[in-house]
């Protein structure tokens, strides 16, 4: 099948690569000419483990390729995926525009054919037939005779499409995996017609022969109408936020009262109604996904009359639980004017680069506010040279020199290599041995053992 993926960040790049990987044929657009090159050089603008592997097959076996030009992605794509940002404005609202001119672009370029034209970005609920609505616009800017015939949101003969709503449910670190073993694959729309073409698009994925796992049963495929696949990622994304706002609260009452959350979130996981997944205490959550939807979905709400209190309650306990640990440190060091802080980690997730709404970035500022010296490692970002946005902190290149003269350790990112640290020779070099372990990861026993003063978070 032909498939034209408009936008080359984590979802586009992604969904491309993996739909070229199973055998379609695929072309990425991007506006970024300088990102097509790198592309077209195979290399990838993210990091997202496996992707540069499978991308550089790929383009080897000539099943994906890459352009700057929509109206050759339109004319050759039978299966139309948007899949552009749709960042947060300041007051919670999403901002579609870049989802507008895609579509009013794909109006531009529609002529003979059948296409389903699949909304992978993240959108408002009712995005569907305004995404719609908009190619159409763009069809008459194009062809202002055909304006009689499209009204009434008929569509003239030549102008045959559909919209379809597939929400994605990429983890950013493992969103190649997620790819071929979904939980499940939504799909909203009111064409039987569209509905078929994306089982079919979709068909090696859901007989899970690309999975980890190929012996398990056909991946659950929900077909919905337009506006509830729109709300189904929302609503994933905002109780997911919800639920580790929640074991977050419970963790500040456990330092309180003397529990040990991460037992508490063990009992509680071992109920079925619940589950052991996002019940981790911590910093709380950012990235590109849930502060943006929750706020999102907040915001709809209050545009049809409804306070979203709940919500609103997860986002102000995750705001506060970023300056837990300030308050950790200060219990701690007492003044923290002139003492000197090293951070663990700087992403706001182990196994990415990405820096969008990371809790690092708020302590960093806090502590400098404070008349702290920061300094922080991270096994990307130090070894990638990108300093952008990181003000106020100096980034090392490795562990020892990270360690050196600080006051004290916190572990922001729950990176893997974390727990793999010779804690031995890092307290040598120290000021004091002392490190707060944001997100309950690392071994209070072998640490303590070390002459570390550990705290961690309701642990």
């Amino acid at each position: 099948m032909r498939v034209c993926v408009i936008g080359t960040g984590y979802v586009g790049l992604v969904t491309g690569v993996c739909l070229a990987h199973i055998g379609h044929e695929v072309i990425c657009i991007d506006n970024n000419i300088d990102k097509v090159k790198l592309l077209q050089q195979g290399e990838s603008p993210i990091y997202e483990p496996g992707l540069t592997e499978l991308l550089r097959g790929c383009i080897a076996s000539g099943h994906i390729r890459f352009s700057s030009d929509l109206g050759t992605g339109v004319e050759f794509g039978e299966v139309l995926f948007i899949a552009v940002g749709t960042p947060a404005l300041p007051n919670g609202e999403t901002d579609t525009r870049y989802v507008e001119a895609v579509a009013r672009g794909i109006g531009a370029h529609l002529h003979l054919g059948y296409k389903v034209i699949v909304n992978k970005s993240t959108v408002p609920i009712g995005s569907g037939d305004w995404v719609r609505m908009i190619i159409l616009d763009g069809v008459v800017e194009r062809e202002p005779d055909l304006a009689d015939a499209l009204k009434g949101g008929g569509t003239h003969p030549p102008l045959d499409f559909d919209v379809v709503s597939n929400p994605e449910f990429l983890r950013e670190g493992s969103a190649v995996y997620d790819t071929f073993n979904p939980d499940r694959i939504v799909l909203g729309s009111s064409s039987r017609r569209a509905i078929q073409i994306m089982q079919e698009l979709y068909g090696p994925i859901i007989e899970r022969k690309y999975a980890a796992d190929p012996t398990l049963p056909p991946v659950p495929v929900l077909v919905t109408d337009l506006s509830s696949a729109e709300m189904i990622k929302y609503a994933a994304n905002a109780f997911l936020a919800t639920k580790i706002s929640f074991i977050n609260e419970i963790a500040n009452i456990c330092d309180r009262v003397g529990a040990d959350v991460v037992q508490v979130a063990k009992g509680m996981g071992l109920d079925s109604r619940i589950g052991e997944k996002f019940l981790q205490a911590g910093l709380g959550w950012g990235g590109s996904c849930f502060p943006k939807d929750v706020s999102a979905l907040i915001h709809t709400a209050a545009d049809y009359g409804y306070d979203a209190q709940l919500l609103k309650a997860a986002v102000q306990v995750n705001q506060r639980q970023r300056f837990i640990v300030i308050e950790k440190l200060q219990q701690v060091l007492k003044i923290l004017k002139g003492k000197t802080i090293g951070l663990l980690g700087l992403t706001f997730k182990p196994n990415t680069d990405d820096l969008r709404d990371a809790p690092a970035l708020n302590l960093i500022e806090e502590l400098h506010r404070l008349g702290a010296k920061v300094k922080a490692y991270d096994p990307l970002v130090s070894q990638s040279g990108l300093r952008s946005g990181l003000s106020h902190v100096i980034v090392e290149t490795d562990l020892l020199h990270l360690a050196d003269g600080c006051d004290a350790l916190v572990l922001v990112t729950d990176w893997p290599q974390f727990q793999e640290v010779d804690y031995g020779e890092l307290a040598k070099v120290m000021h004091q041995p002392v490190i707060i372990d944001g997100r309950n990861f690392l071994d209070r026993k072998g640490l303590e053992s070390l002459g570390f003063r550990y705290v961690g978070m309701g642990h």
